[in-house]
């Protein structure tokens, strides 16, 4: 299974994350002795986690996260936009990952990630499932099992769904943010995400879902 970040998507969305990614930013730009340190503690458990997600191995995982950071290192100073941060970080996380050595598994399996956590049974109907908050030890198994059933799905995810499921749904990023990482139109970044969130449910709900199109929206 693979370890989550430390920050939600949620977190990473809200003011007060912005304006931490500002102070750290700024603080790397004033030359300040432990910035970047400051730096890789915040997001060097995201990119690994994307990179292991992305890639299927902790080796290019690793890969990805050393490259990136010595890119953001020698480039971050230069960075005008603080509010562009995330934006620019993952692109060149994404452009790593595309170069990785090893490829993920073969592609061709996908849900939206708010319905894969409320799971239908055979029918049709809600699956309950028990409060994250409990503390009985059943309903942990039962989460666990649930997260390793996700984590596996997107993994066989086609890397072009991948890639931008886990940017909007997992990183928290808006359409237009990773429209910008992908290089895309915001119209096409819309209809991939819809089109990656139809083939992990066709995944997660036992079925083959369509392999994506080269170069499809």
């Amino acid at each position: 299974m693979i370890p989550p970040a430390d920050n939600s998507a949620a977190a990473r969305r809200d003011p007060a994350e912005r304006k931490r990614d500002r102070e750290i930013l700024a603080a790397v730009q004033r030359g300040d002795a432990d910035a970047f340190d400051r730096f890789v503690e915040r997001f060097g458990p995201m990119i690994f986690s994307f990179g292991l997600r992305m890639c299927g191995n902790r080796e290019d995982a690793e890969d990805v996260l050393q490259e990136t950071l010595i890119k953001v290192y020698t480039r971050l100073r230069t960075l005008q936009d603080p509010d562009a941060l995330r934006a620019w970080l993952w692109r060149i996380v994404a452009n790593e990952c595309r170069m990785s050595r090893r490829g993920p598994r073969d592609p061709g399996r996908q849900v939206n990630i708010e319905e894969l956590l409320a799971p239908r049974e055979e029918g049709g109907t809600p699956m309950e499932l028990p409060d994250p908050d409990a503390p009985d030890p059943e309903a942990s198994t039962i989460r666990l099992q649930d997260r390793e059933r996700l984590e596996e799905a997107i993994r066989n995810l086609p890397p072009t769904y991948r890639i931008i499921l886990l940017l909007r749904d997992f990183e928290g990023l808006t359409s237009e943010e990773v429209a910008r990482v992908l290089g895309i139109s915001v119209p096409n970044a819309k209809v991939r995400l819809h089109r990656a969130r139809l083939a992990l449910r066709k995944l997660l709900l036992g079925a083959e879902p369509p392999r994506a199109a080269k170069g499809a929206g």
